[in-house]
């Protein structure tokens, strides 16, 4: 089964959110729905990146690390492409 960390942007402040799951569309329908707590007060949010990985582990090890990045040039060049 794959896995994915996928970043959001929230349409209301511009700000980012990264997670990880098994079904991205779901899981953007579920964050757009006001169903999560800690983003219901940004939506909307759109899709701006995901990755995929053949295990939940390699997700998490990879969510953990963009975060780290917190926002800092790592992460603008991830999510440019440069």
């Amino acid at each position: 089964m794959s896995y994915f960390v996928y970043i959001l942007k929230s349409l209301k402040d511009n700000k980012y959110y990264i997670g990880s799951t098994s079904d991205v569309s779901s899981r953007l329908i579920y964050h757009n729905k006001g169903l999560q707590r800690s983003t219901k007060h940004r939506i909307p949010f759109v899709l701006v990146l995901f990755e995929e990985f053949s295990d939940k582990a390699s997700a998490l090890k990879r969510e953990k690390q963009i975060k780290s990045w917190k926002g800092g040039i790592a992460f603008h060049q991830l999510i440019t492409g440069m």
